[in-house]
């Protein structure tokens, strides 16, 4: 063989070679990459024309395909549809899909690897594919409680199981109706979408998990009580300076209490009565003390800068980093750059209603293929240890502390015992404040952790607090669950 045709040979087996591999990258490892992408048409096309499975909440479909008389065959149809709108997302021709829609989109459409023998046994009889049901962790009469009892207001809702991590309630408003982008009228649905998506109050928008985060304010002092006692420096009657307000290191901003003047009176504040009339001086000499590092820390261990699959991905909470210490400080009560998402704030009440163990959130309970054989079923998973469990039962009583005789006792509830904290953010200027509530109950035998946020000082401007107006609706909700 002459050294041309040998030249020839090797470009060839080459170019042969690189078809192969790329070939089996595309048919084996990027299948599920590429079915699921938004742009593959064929898919979705293929998807309308099979019976796409149910979503499932307490065996009641609340997202489900109807057969319609079109070249598309299914219609996908959600029933009380801005209340799960969050949960459920939306499946559409042209804009893709979200929520539980698109993370579970190979079960629902039938195309999952675990779902391979369903498929072979379709093709084999010329039956039409069926997509498996997926069976939330949601409790209708929790969800439905949260949703009324944040009412017209903008934010979010969250409870959560302790012990379990099942999520019982995700409400977020604004919300919006996700059948106008099911429909088969191409035009309608790019108008729906347009309108949507150009609606300044961002109604597609899973507040819960997502969007621009808040600042946490006062809520974030239940992590940095827990943070200190765990550390082993100090107590709940370790004491700080009490001064009415408090000019920062190397600043000239001054910090104060949310009442004004000192904290309960007195020369010096223990943390335990700081965290329960929510101050915020001792919090911010408490943060100087520790340290960024040691609150970085705890942050990261009950979440913060971490990614949350419920299964749709959670935007991570975050604690800054390189602080002076006028930053350290601000950031030590919520406040700086501290950001959070209201699940994150959930998960730490959880972490403390569970003994200081951080179940995994979840919103999937199981998926059912259409023979009802169960093809996955949620088993409880540690996320994390953030303390132990000694300091949980002393935070614990911190915030039952709270509610029975401080800052966040619009939240009791008779003959059941507590635990909360309430926030008041500030976003900078005259801008109205971020209210929340975060806790759980009972504290002896927690059913349910719950996360409140509210924006714009729900209406009612800067005078408005958390205990005002966020922590009403976590009794609600709470009560709901205890109800059931």
């Amino acid at each position: 063989m002459n050294k041309e045709l040998r030249r020839v040979s090797i470009v060839a087996l080459t170019m042969f070679l690189a078809l192969f591999v790329s070939t089996s990258v595309i048919q084996v490892f990027a299948v599920d990459e590429l079915r699921a992408d938004g742009r593959n048409s064929r898919t979705l096309y293929e998807s309308y024309s099979a019976e796409r499975g149910p979503i499932l909440v307490d065996g009641t479909p609340i997202a489900e395909s109807v057969p319609v008389d079109t070249q598309y065959e299914f219609l996908r149809t959600y029933t009380q549809p801005e209340l799960y709108a969050a949960i459920t997302g939306y499946f559409t021709l042209n804009q893709g899909t979200t929520g539980i829609e698109g993370e579970l989109n190979d079960f629902l459409s039938g195309t999952a690897n675990e779902q391979f023998l369903d498929q072979l046994g379709a093709l084999v009889t010329g039956q039409s594919p069926r997509g498996a049901a997926v069976e939330l962790t949601v409790d209708p009469v929790v969800q439905q409680a949260a949703w009324d009892a944040l009412g017209d207001q903008q934010g979010s809702v969250v409870a959560i199981e302790p012990s379990t991590g099942r999520i019982l309630a995700m409400v977020s408003k604004p919300s919006y109706d996700p059948n106008r982008l099911a429909a088969h009228d191409t035009q309608a649905v790019l108008a729906a979408y347009e309108e949507l998506i150009n609606n300044p109050d961002d109604p597609l928008v899973n507040r819960a998990i997502a969007g621009d985060l808040y600042f946490p304010g006062s809520v974030f002092k239940v992590l940095m009580a827990s943070a200190a006692i765990d550390s082993g420096e100090f107590t709940p009657e370790s004491e700080f300076p009490n001064p009415p307000s408090l000019e920062l290191p190397n600043s000239s901003s001054v910090i104060s209490n949310s009442e004004g003047g000192a904290c309960g009176g007195g020369e010096t504040v223990t943390i335990a009565t700081a965290l329960r009339l929510s101050c915020n001086i001792p919090f911010a000499q408490l943060g100087l003390a520790l340290g960024e590092d040691t609150i970085s820390e705890y942050a990261q261990a009950f979440g913060f800068g971490q990614s949350v699959e419920i299964p749709m991905e959670a935007t991570p909470s975050r604690f800054p980093t390189g602080l002076d210490d006028a930053q350290l400080m601000l950031s030590s009560f919520g406040q700086y750059d501290v950001r959070v998402t209201p699940l994150q704030i959930a998960m730490i009440s959880a972490a403390i209603a569970n003994g200081g163990n951080l179940m995994q959130p979840t919103l999937v309970e199981r998926v059912i293929a259409p023979d009802l054989s169960i093809i996955q079923e949620n088993e409880p998973v540690l996320f994390s240890q953030p303390v132990s469990r000694e300091t949980a039962a002393t935070v614990t009583q911190l915030m039952v502390d709270g509610v029975n005789t401080g800052a966040a006792n619009n939240a009791r509830i008779e003959g059941v015992a507590v635990a909360g904290k309430t926030g008041t953010a500030e976003n900078g200027g005259d801008a109205p404040y971020t209210l929340w509530f975060t806790g759980f109950a009972p504290a002896d035998d927690p059913q349910v952790a719950i996360a409140v946020v509210v924006e714009d000082g729900g209406g009612f401007g800067q005078t408005a607090f958390g205990n005002r107006v966020a922590a009403p609706i976590a009794k609600t909700v709470l009560e709901a669950v205890l109800n059931r």
